[in-house]
């Protein structure tokens, strides 16, 4: 048990695989995803539902969450073929080495996904102090999430979000649906810390 609770710490290996990054090139996202999933390679690449308007008609499109990332879980060795996926810019990390995504940040993003609850991106302006007050998400399909607490257009956000590259989604939600699990934060600017 212990063994599992260090594993979803650390970017979640079964089985020795891990969620990585993958920056892709411009509007290659999607393209990514296909390719990644034709060749085995598990992959997550959220998106989100807008309405767009043309001149002549309006269309919902669906687009990346994050632009110019997707997600895939892959062992170490495998980062060359996966490097190798046309699209494919590179793999995010943290001196010279790939970063694992913590699995928390990916169940977070999967239940975010599959819950069909109305987001919009969420891009951090500055490294430091996290915006919002921490809080635990304790009722509807989010439910056990955590994120920032945040208000936009006067109304309560959770950011749920990936550290690593600084940006999450933003989910309107009910304040009385939320549990703090710290004192507010003041500062403005920083992506939140989920842990």
């Amino acid at each position: 048990m212990n063994m599992e609770i260090e594993n979803r710490e650390h970017g979640g290996t079964r089985g020795g695989k891990q969620w990585f990054v993958l920056h892709t090139r411009a509007r290659h996202e999607k393209a990514v995803r296909d390719r990644l999933s034709q060749q085995g390679v598990e992959q997550l690449l959220p998106t989100r539902t807008r309405l767009s308007q043309w001149k002549d008609r309006k269309k919902l499109i669906e687009e990346p969450l994050f632009p110019g990332y997707c997600f895939a879980r892959f062992l170490a060795p495998e980062r060359i073929t996966v490097l190798d996926v046309p699209g494919v810019a590179y793999i995010v990390s943290r001196e010279g080495q790939p970063e694992p995504v913590p699995q928390e940040e990916i169940d977070a993003l999967t239940r975010l996904t599959k819950s069909g609850l109305k987001c919009d991106p969420y891009v951090a302006m500055s490294e430091g102090t996290p915006e919002g007050t921490l809080v635990e998400i304790t009722k509807g399909p989010l439910a056990g999430i955590k994120g920032r607490l945040i208000r936009r257009e006067g109304y309560h956000c959770v950011v749920i979000g990936v550290q690593l590259i600084q940006q999450g989604a933003t989910v309107r939600i009910d304040a009385a649906d939320v549990v703090a699990l710290e004192n507010p934060v003041k500062a403005s600017g920083a992506l939140l810390s989920l842990q």
